[in-house]
């Protein structure tokens, strides 16, 4: 099939190349943006209880205001504000109010207490205001952000002639700020991703031509696959993470990169043996059109499986991931081969040096070493991986998207002060909802209760409340936490005895919900749970159904998963080492696991793919599979190795991004994209089917040629 798919393409390029042209102007003309959100609660299904509890506020209470923003004020010189800067404060948020965008945000700022006071904190230090969100609107839609950064252009000659500086927090500036982080941190990682690439391929080509290929083909594709999955996103309802669109940069440019370079060395190496042109790229697709095509697969089917999952957020991230990796397979398959036909021999200008085949010193003698020795090459890498594996089963899940801020942006610090002058749970009081069953009025012996367990309830500092809805039959409690409701403290009081208290307090016939920040944290964790058991087990059977129908092996899928399963450990376990153990951080972001997992399973599994397939062809050859695993290494081993370097620094340079998040996603993935090309495809994998033998392929016998019949110890009859 791929033989014949090369020679269509080695015949009309330039008419492959025009398909993919249009197809980019098409898809860019007609397709809508690819957004994103930062609300976790936009990830989870309804029947959890944190939804409940905000569909019933906005049903019970359709006129109260969530706070969207929080100004935080305080005098210029530090010292405790005057009467005069407390008029300032109300003058300045009555002034406000009426200029801020109607659509998102309520035209009034609250800088008043229950009490009518003004909301200065104990010390006399701080004084804040209250923006409110307008019916309808979330804090974090790409409204609510554009009015935050209206917001805060309109308040800087507001505080001028005073002695007053203000700050802006809350979830619309928070919100702004992730946008704004996110924009810098794409550029920063889109610089160094196309610098690397460039960098690296110069100096394995020494061609200007390659060193650009990869620039223009994934432009191409980007600009298809991001299309493509905006539309999908808008006809599916899907919710992107803010993160999407800098790990799309990253996976574009290093799985495209390194399907180029997987049919760019069997190009290379079929021009070195006299071939001209046409026949080179036909050879080249047939032998690794079916690798890349299988690794494609597994790497999709590998995203696909997040569909599984119970979060809107996977469910988003894994069609998106999937739609950029199979733009990325089907241009690696067409359009990289209709490129190189048209350049010919030119694509290697101005070097000269690609008609000598090198001697490959090192990989060749560690291919010898490897077949001589080959369970001492499986026993060494094996425990290597298993120690750092141990590590892995202390990752602390954080569940706070806003603790990947960078420190010096402005929500940021407004929080920081906010928190040392007023309770850590002022900012964000947690709702709770207690509701009549059939509708009937509350009695108030079932509010005071409440109102009761509430206050004696482990973490609870302040409640507030109750109010009662227009029907009076539910009333809201607002519960101000004794720590930051974004901290893993937080979450273990709300998920244990505030929501023990609260529904132990519910009289018979009503229904109690907590709501707010914590408890979407404690209903991401009981997710996270359910999606580990599911999602990972599915994406495993189906990467082994897929390598079992390439190898047409029953044997050789079960290590390689296993080899796999232990580059995920030892990769999380990396991780924990780096940023839990010695950098001092309480926890990763939840996420880290899952994506681990599938780049790491899915891109694991290519390399593997890459040796185990050149390993059969040297077997069809008649080498013993000590033998064939040696000559694999050493053919396969510098493919591996260049394609390893590329992406693993590719996602090296998401640590340039400058917030918590992305840089441990970026130290995780390019650690274990290291390991997979470097441990478990160069020495882990092909020491195992070396050990193996023979059997390693039953019942297909994929390594025999044909013709050929062997015994069990891999002996010609």
């Amino acid at each position: 099939m791929f033989a014949a798919l090369g020679r269509f393409i080695s015949r009309h390029p330039w008419y492959v190349i025009a398909t993919w042209i249009v197809l980019a102007v098409v898809v860019v003309a007609t397709a809508p943006a690819l957004t994103s959100t930062t609300d976790e609660s936009e990830f989870l299904p309804d029947h959890y209880e944190s939804i409940k509890a905000a569909e019933l506020q906005e049903k019970a209470f359709p006129n109260a205001t969530t706070p969207a923003a929080i100004l935080v004020f305080e005098r210029e010189d530090g010292e405790k504000l005057t009467d005069a800067d407390v008029k300032d404060v109300l003058a300045i948020s009555k002034e406000l109010g009426p200029n801020l965008g109607k659509d998102t945000f309520v035209p009034q700022v609250t800088a008043t207490g229950p009490d009518g006071k003004p909301s200065v904190s104990e010390d006399g230090q701080i004084a804040i205001g209250f923006v409110g969100l307008a019916d309808g609107a979330t804090g974090y839609d790409t409204r609510a952000m554009d009015d935050a950064k209206d917001m805060r252009a309109q308040i800087k000659p507001l505080v001028e002639g005073t002695d007053l500086t203000v700050q802006t927090t809350g979830a619309a500036a928070q919100g702004l700020d992730s946008q704004e982080s996110t924009e810098a941190t794409m550029a920063i990682v889109g610089i160094a991703t196309v610098v690397l690439i460039v960098v690296l391929l110069a100096i394995i080509f020494r061609s200007v031509i390659i060193c650009l290929m990869p620039i223009v083909v994934v432009t191409i594709v980007s600009m298809i696959a991001t299309g493509l999955i905006g539309a999908a996103n808008e006809a599916f309802d899907l919710k992107a993470d803010s993160s999407i669109q800098v790990i799309l940069i990253v996976v574009l440019y290093g799985i495209g990169t390194d399907y180029i370079l997987f049919f760019l060395f069997r190009y290379r190496e079929r021009l070195r043996q006299g071939d001209e042109t046409r026949s080179s790229v036909v050879h080249a697709l047939e032998r690794a059109g079916e690798a890349i095509a299988s690794a494609g697969g597994a790497v999709i089917v590998a995203f696909l499986a997040l569909l599984l999952s119970s979060l809107s957020i996977f469910r988003s991230i894994g069609p998106a991931l999937a739609i950029a990796v199979a733009v990325t397979l089907l241009a690696a398959l067409t359009l990289v081969p209709a490129v190189v036909t048209v350049l010919g021999k030119a694509l290697f200008w101005p070097s000269k040096g690609w008609k000598r085949e090198p001697e490959a010193a090192r990989f060749a003698k560690v291919g010898r070493s490897l077949g001589h020795r080959p369970g001492l090459f499986a026993a060494a890498s094996g425990l290597v991986l298993a120690a750092l594996a141990v590590f892995g089963l202390q990752f602390n899940p954080s569940f706070d998207f806003n603790s990947s801020l960078p420190d010096g942006v402005e929500s940021t610090e407004a929080i920081t002060t906010f928190q040392e002058h007023f309770a850590a749970g002022a900012s964000d009081p947690v709702p709770v909802l207690l509701t009549s069953q059939d509708g009937v009025p509350l009695e108030e012996s079932a509010t005071e209760a409440m109102t009761a367990a509430l206050g004696e309830a482990e973490g609870v500092a302040q409640v507030q409340g109750p109010q009662l809805s227009q029907d009076k039959a539910t009333a809201m409690f607002s519960a101000v936490l004794d720590n930051d409701p974004t901290s893993d403290a937080a979450l273990d009081d709300v998920k244990g005895p505030i929501r023990t208290a609260v529904h132990d307090a519910a009289p018979a016939g009503t229904e109690a919900y907590v709501g707010g920040t914590p408890s979407v944290f404690a209903d991401l964790q009981k997710a996270m749970a359910r999606d580990y058991s599911v999602v990972f087990p599915a994406a495993a059977l189906v990467i082994m159904l897929i390598l079992a129908l390439l190898l047409r092996s029953l044997v050789a899928p079960w290590y390689l998963m296993a080899a796999v399963g232990l580059g995920f450990g030892a990769t999380l376990g990396a991780t924990v080492i780096v940023f839990q153990h010695i950098q001092g951080e309480p926890g990763l972001i939840f996420m880290l696991p899952i994506y681990i997992y599938l780049f790491v399973t899915a891109l694991g599994t290519d390399y593997n793919i890459l040796m185990v397939a050149r390993l059969r062809e040297e077997a069809r050859e008649g080498r013993s599979p000590r033998d064939a695993a040696a000559e694999a290494v050493k053919h396969a081993g510098p493919t591996i190795a260049a394609a390893g370097v590329i992406l693993a620094g590719t996602f090296a340079s998401l640590m340039l991004g400058g917030n918590a998040l992305i840089e441990s996603m970026g130290f995780a993935l390019s650690f274990g994209i290291f390991v997979a090309a470097f441990v478990m495809a160069m020495f882990f994998t092909p020491a195992l089917t070396a050990l193996v033998g023979h059997a390693a392929w039953w019942p297909g016998h994929s390594d025999e040629r044909k013709g050929q019949r062997r015994d069990d110890t891999g002996a010609d009859d």
